[in-house]
């Protein structure tokens, strides 16, 4: 089997990467940088300008499946021309891909594209799962919406579409925990508001093992990327802290101070979506990593 990955040198790209070759499974790789570009045997990189339009059609040849998870973060501050970059990233990404295989013959009989939970309204109360469709107006939601719109386009050319709506992501290696991890490391965490927001997260391990589940049997529709147990911010932060065996005294930091330091982008922090994972575990995919205390001693001890 040959996959082609979008976002392949990004956190959780590399980790499906080092996963896909585990299981020998060939991948292409797109990239907008001339020198990564590498070529062996199980791997080969191609170029491509989103911007531009550009694309090296080479890199579908002998392709059975697309992981695209190719988009600017979200976690850089919210300016309104940055705010563009999120939304057309994902939108010319996608429909580049699109456009190019409508212009070929190809072997692609699958997408799995990276989402994410941002989707779902913030609340404390709510229990979110795939059906769920009243989604608000937030700049997030409006992001995953319009992102999940332009993947469909895909089974317009007979292609299984499927997403998977990715929660906080917890790794050693970047992202969200690393930055968490600095001022507890420091003695100076502390949970944001009042703390009770709820946290959906899931470990890059188990997340790169549910892109290939996915794949391997080729599983269509919306599956939500988050371990079976949710915790509050305060137990996050909690949690953390004692892992590390470091004191949390200060008190918690309030939203008001976050906006003024982070602007619009403080609501990855306060916002609440608490997600089931039902649906891929009733398919049979097993989470290595069920409960938060577990996933942070491996990834912290």
């Amino acid at each position: 089997m040959r996959v082609l990955i979008t976002g392949a040198t990004g956190l959780i790209g590399q980790e499906i990467v080092k996963l896909c070759h585990k299981k020998d499974i060939a991948v292409n790789y797109l990239t907008t940088s001339k020198s990564k570009i590498n070529q062996s045997d199980k791997t080969q990189g191609f170029y491509w300008n989103p911007k531009q339009q550009e694309i090296d059609i080479n890199c579908f040849k002998g392709v059975d499946a697309i992981i695209h998870l190719a988009g600017a973060t979200v976690s850089k501050r919210w300016t309104s021309s940055y705010k563009k970059e999120i939304i057309s990233s994902r939108k010319e990404t996608t429909q580049l891909l699109v456009a190019s295989l409508k212009t070929i013959g190809h072997t692609v009989k699958q997408v799995i594209s990276a989402s994410a939970i941002g989707i779902y309204p913030d609340s404390l109360i709510n229990y979110y799962d795939e059906t769920f469709k009243d989604f608000d107006d937030s700049f997030l939601s409006s992001v995953v919406q319009i992102w999940e719109q332009e993947v469909d386009a895909f089974s317009e050319l007979n292609i299984t579409v499927s997403k998977i709506r990715i929660g906080l992501v917890l790794s050693h290696k970047g992202g969200a925990l690393t930055e968490m991890l600095k001022p507890i490391k420091l003695g100076m965490g502390a949970a944001f508001g009042d703390g009770k927001q709820w946290q959906s997260w899931i470990h890059i391990s188990d997340l790169a093992q549910l892109f290939l589940y996915v794949l391997k049997y080729q599983l269509p529709g919306v599956y939500n990327g988050v371990a079976p147990n949710p915790v509050t911010n305060q137990e996050l932060t909690k949690t953390i802290a004692s892992t590390l065996n470091k004191p949390l005294f200060l008190p918690n930091i309030p939203r008001v101070f976050m906006k003024l330091v982070l602007g619009d982008m403080h609501t990855l922090l306060f916002d609440s979506q608490r997600v089931s994972n039902k649906k891929i575990e009733d398919k049979g995919f097993y989470f290595e990593y069920h409960h938060l205390q577990p996933a942070l001693e491996v990834l912290l001890c």
